[in-house]
């Protein structure tokens, strides 16, 4: 049976681990608004705690075959390519062409970061 390679295994871990992190971080805006913020930051924190679940094996798992510097684009990237999806399927916040730019601009990260 063949394994997945580390560079793929961290990628999935960290595109889960990011969809917890959006939640932990912004799902509490649209759910808990009326709670107190302390209520807010221990559901967030409990959401979290999935989040560095994925998260700390990904880039331990990544640092086997990628620099600090790539797993930290490579992060970013996901970050964005989950947060925009959420904020428009999910918080219902108008898709902007902003999103677009700011991932164009992250494409040329990930170029000068990745090349050899």
């Amino acid at each position: 049976m063949s394994t997945l390679p580390p560079w793929l295994v961290t990628i999935l871990l960290l595109i889960a681990s990011n969809v917890f992190m959006t939640f932990a971080w912004y799902g509490h805006l649209k759910h808990l608004n009326t709670r107190h913020w302390v209520v807010a930051a221990l559901v967030s924190w409990g959401i979290a705690l999935f989040e560095y679940l994925l998260q700390v094996p990904a880039n331990r798992i990544g640092a086997q075959t990628l620099s600090l510097g790539q797993l930290k684009i490579m992060q970013e990237v996901i970050t964005l390519s989950v947060f925009a999806p959420f904020a428009v399927f999910y918080m219902n916040e108008p898709f902007k062409l902003d999103y677009l730019w700011a991932a164009l601009c992250m494409m040329g990260a990930a170029y000068f970061i990745f090349r050899a």
